[in-house]
């Protein structure tokens, strides 16, 4: 993600393509064919017996996806006030907020010696349980900012989120064996085409990033080391164990990052800001938040690993 985001800075050129709305496959935008992918790579790593799963650790779940849709909008909205970001901004920055958590987050899990089933889950849980309260959120959080089509935002979730999701499910019941030779190219896909988003959204805004940075980077990097913070200390209260508290931590502070770049990037959304050009910078948000919770993901998961859940 770095170095795919240095890249995108300094040769825009190589990334923008990907995220051009004038570059599209029968119709639809490459974001959203990338995303949909992404989508569906994760569906296809779950089976029916996943879904049953949850309710043999319902606390935790409950606990982890109520935190992930509370903590991360009510944060991401005071840092937009306290920070009085432009309306774009501050509409990118509670979009993101108001996803669910990364598929990244089940990766850092594994690494941080944490609770990998129970992140599988809540990542699952989250996602399915986003495509209703991400446009429900968005639309009452960015509200005083812009009027929020919530219609136009859970359409864009059925289509990039939900469809992906159960054909991956359905295909992983009905054609294991397809699934089995598709599964080891699906995480080294969904990285690439992330890579592929983050990078052609910074390239495509590397002078509105400039002429922002200052507050952009201060209130991303807030945004995720509240999330983590906060989802530690919430699991702490509910006295769960070592490894679960790890595994709430980067639960939420994790995003899908990539499906708020890709909602962000819909020309309904974009129409809804006046004038049209600020629209570029929504997707901004989205773009920096990735790349700031693999970082601080990843420095957790490599001090924790260091350090036996049980032995604490």
């Amino acid at each position: 993600m770095i170095i795919g985001s240095l890249w995108a800075w300094f040769y825009p050129e190589h990334f923008r393509w990907f995220v051009d709305k004038d570059n599209k496959i029968l119709g639809i935008k490459l974001i959203h064919i990338g995303l949909g992918l992404i989508m569906f790579g994760m569906g296809i790593t779950l089976s029916f017996d996943d879904f049953r799963a949850v309710l043999k650790m319902p606390r935790a779940v409950i606990a982890g996806v109520g935190a992930q849709f509370t903590v991360m909008p009510l944060l991401g909205f005071f840092l937009a006030q306290l920070f009085s970001l432009e309306p774009v901004l501050a509409v990118g920055l509670i979009l993101v907020s108001c996803c669910p958590g990364g598929t990244a987050s089940n990766v850092v899990t594994y690494l941080a010696r944490a609770n990998l089933p129970l992140s599988v889950l809540m990542t699952m849980f989250s996602t399915l349980s986003a495509i209703v309260m991400t446009p429900l959120l968005t639309g009452w959080l960015a509200g005083k900012y812009v009027d929020i089509d919530r219609w136009n935002l859970f359409l864009n979730m059925v289509s990039v989120v939900l469809l992906p999701v159960v054909a991956g499910v359905l295909l992983n019941r009905f054609l294991p064996r397809v699934v089995r030779h598709v599964t080891p190219w699906s995480p080294l896909l969904s990285v690439v085409i992330i890579v592929l988003i983050v990078g052609g959204i910074i390239g495509a805004s590397r002078e509105a990033i400039i002429e922002h940075a200052g507050s952009l980077l201060v209130v991303v990097f807030l945004l995720h080391a509240g999330g983590f913070a906060i989802g530690y200390g919430i699991a702490a209260l509910f006295r769960f164990k070592t490894a679960f508290q790890r595994t709430l931590s980067i639960e939420v502070g994790m995003q899908n990052s990539g499906l708020g770049s890709s909602l962000a990037k819909t020309e309904k959304f974009q129409d809804q800001f006046h004038p049209p050009l600020d629209a570029a910078l929504a997707p901004v948000p989205s773009a920096i938040s990735a790349l700031y919770h693999c970082i601080i993901g990843s420095l957790l998961a490599a001090y924790w690993r260091r350090r036996s859940p049980g032995k604490e």
